[in-house]
């Protein structure tokens, strides 16, 4: 278990284990950059979830970054998933598997146009960042 000190975006957080600060990245999700349409509703989202908290991580491994990719529970939430589910992160295609329920979650939110399925025209961030935004 870890307790979350920061939260940086939608999809990345800092937690403190054994007195060690860690960057986590929630796997399987893109959130909006924070420069981005809905990019701040996004990090409210996750702060809201799991600042302040007691975290489990189900670490996967590790991106370019350094950082430590991971599923990441808050007293007892999927953050990955509920991000998806409020419609303040992206499934992750190029990571997340074929069979993953965030799909349908995806899908759902998309349906009744939470977060930022409200834009009649969101831009996933993989292609923002491409854009050299």
């Amino acid at each position: 278990m870890a307790r979350v000190v920061s939260v940086h975006d939608g999809d990345t957080l800092t937690v403190l284990v054994e007195r060690r600060q860690l960057k986590v990245r929630l796997t399987d999700i893109d959130a909006p950059e924070l420069r981005q349409p809905f990019g701040t509703r996004s990090k409210q989202s996750l702060a809201e979830l799991c600042f302040g908290k007691m975290a489990a991580l189900d670490v996967r491994g590790q991106d370019r970054y350094k950082r430590t990719i991971a599923q990441v529970t808050c007293d007892g939430r999927d953050a990955n998933a509920e991000q998806v589910r409020r419609g303040y992160a992206w499934t992750y295609t190029r990571f997340a598997p074929a069979g993953s329920p965030l799909y349908a979650m995806q899908t759902e939110a998309r349906t009744a146009h939470r977060g930022l399925w409200a834009d009649p025209s969101p831009l996933p961030p993989w292609q923002w960042r491409q854009n050299g935004r």
